[in-house]
């Protein structure tokens, strides 16, 4: 098939482009042979629990280069740098650039705005990338101080650690072949359909009538060079996630309207309360002046138009 051909050249510079990475002890290999994967039993449904509510901001930000003595903040200054987890695979949100080696992207930049209010400077960051199913651990036990990266707010995460605020919204769709004569998930029973392992793509995908049958590997890259190798059906997660991804292949689409909300929060540790202020402060101001809006624009302007609203903070 011409796409197999085509594709599998693409896929060998995908492949290239994973393997670099800002973290010495992290590595990336091409992607294993798909197969069907049993993901992790969901949690029970805690009925209680609001996952889009986070700390309420104090109200003001302390001046850059100042923050308050005891804080978590003034850790952050005093170590120089703000780590930021995320990957470097998400093109739009988090993306190795080939030209200047350097990790950018929608969710980069959130990040980025974090290390303005902290030090007046947004390039004191240092990019840790790490695997989607590290994402929970690695903030919760501080390995980085922050994670932005297309993860969604869940209760059972918020177990583990605290969230901010909302900052954007996605929905999982699918992303299938040009010739496919699938419409949405619902027409992939039986199929395989790959997601990254600790992602709530990959428990979605268990959970649709259909039974389509779910392919978890390391990231969305991978699962990506899967579909071009024809070892998986499709490809299911978060509809920017698969803009991203249908954009690096001519012969890819993204089918059916959302069926989850995604709600995209930045993850941090929940020993440090007044950082989880601290970050929620900041997002609210940015959304208030105009950052936000100019940081859509930027980055997702020109493959979804104009830039909607911001996401409307919730408090505990």
């Amino acid at each position: 098939m011409i796409r197999t051909r085509i594709a599998a050249a693409g896929a060998l510079v995908l492949l290239a482009v994973a393997g670099c990475t800002d973290n010495p002890s992290s590595t990336t290999t091409s992607a294993p042979q798909a197969a069907a994967t049993t993901p992790p039993a969901a949690a029970p449904v805690d009925t209680s629990c609001q996952p889009r509510k986070s700390l309420r901001p104090t109200g003001t930000l302390p001046t850059p280069g100042k923050m308050p003595a005891g804080s978590y903040m003034a850790e952050i200054q005093k170590k120089g740098r703000l780590v930021l987890g995320t990957s470097q695979d998400t093109l739009l949100f988090s993306s190795r650039n080939p030209f200047t080696g350097k990790v950018e992207g929608f969710d980069v930049e959130m990040g980025r705005q974090i290390a303005q209010a902290i030090f007046g400077d947004p390039d004191k960051i240092q990019i840790k990338v790490i695997a989607y199913d590290k994402r929970v651990p690695d903030a919760a036990d501080g390995t980085v101080d922050l994670v932005a990266d297309t993860m969604t707010i869940n209760c059972a995460r918020w177990k583990q650690v605290n969230f901010s605020t909302v900052y954007y919204d996605a929905g999982q769709r699918v992303l299938v072949s040009t010739d496919s004569k699938a419409k949405s998930i619902n027409d992939l029973g039986g199929k395989k359909v790959c997601a990254a392992n600790g992602s709530t793509s990959l428990e979605n995908i268990a959970k649709v009538a259909a039974k389509p049958v779910p392919v978890g590997l390391a990231g969305f890259t991978d699962c990506l060079v899967a579909f071009q190798q024809n070892q998986v059906d499709a490809i299911s997660t978060d509809d920017v996630i698969l803009a991203g991804l249908a954009a690096q292949d001519p012969y890819a689409k993204v089918v059916g309207d959302r069926f989850t909300e995604e709600p995209y929060g930045m993850a941090m540790s929940n020993k440090h309360p007044e950082f989880t202020r601290f970050v929620n402060q900041v997002l609210a101001e940015n959304q208030a002046n105009g950052t936000w809006k100019a940081t859509y624009d930027k980055w997702l302007g020109g493959q979804f138009g104009a830039a909607p609203k911001p996401p409307v903070a919730e408090y505990r």
